[in-house]
């Protein structure tokens, strides 16, 4: 079975009509802007979302998508991207203490351990939650950007537009919807 998801004309295979190609290119050039985005300068900043970005302008460059319209969306993917990053760094450091502490058991007052290690849990399970906030987020923001694609695919039409006679009623319709 074919795939139903609509791509861009460069990335759909198989036969296409020479005016079914002109057609479909006019209508995605149609939906650009014509500019290319640009990396905010908090994203050239931060090394991660840097990488991020590069990474997505080389993908959309590839497809010729790489237009100003996605600029935001992509820019704060990136830096939510690398703030995933500081999420999971932080977790390693709380995961390091909370090996300290099992290691250093011995050395303190049971009461006190277990303070210490309810809060270093705690602590660990709040940045788990932030952690799984963000990251819903950038999926989130990953299926919006995809829908925002595939939606302006759907809308460009997949044959050419047939010029049929049309007559008597259905000829004077379609003039006064022309205008």
């Amino acid at each position: 079975m074919a795939d139903p998801t609509p791509k861009p004309i460069e990335l759909v295979q198989g036969h296409r009509t020479k005016a079914e190609i002109r057609q479909r290119s006019k209508e995605e050039k149609a939906l650009m802007t014509g500019m290319a985005f640009k990396e905010w300068p908090e994203v050239r900043e931060n090394k991660i979302a840097h990488k991020q970005f590069t990474r997505l302008r080389r993908l959309y460059r590839s497809i010729d998508k790489d237009d100003a319209i996605f600029e935001t969306v992509l820019n704060r993917y990136c830096i939510m991207l690398a703030e995933c990053a500081d999420y999971e760094s932080e977790y390693q450091r709380l995961y390091a203490i909370a090996e300290k502490l099992e290691e250093n058991e011995s050395e303190m007052e049971f009461k006190d351990y277990i303070k210490a290690v309810i809060e270093v849990n705690k602590q660990l399970q709040a940045n788990d939650k932030l952690l799984q906030n963000k990251r819903k987020m950038l999926l989130d923001i990953e299926k919006e950007n995809v829908m925002t694609l595939v939606s302006a695919m759907r809308s460009i039409p997949k044959k050419p537009v047939s010029k049929e006679k049309l007559s008597g009623i259905a000829a004077y319709r379609q003039k006064r919807m022309e205008g």
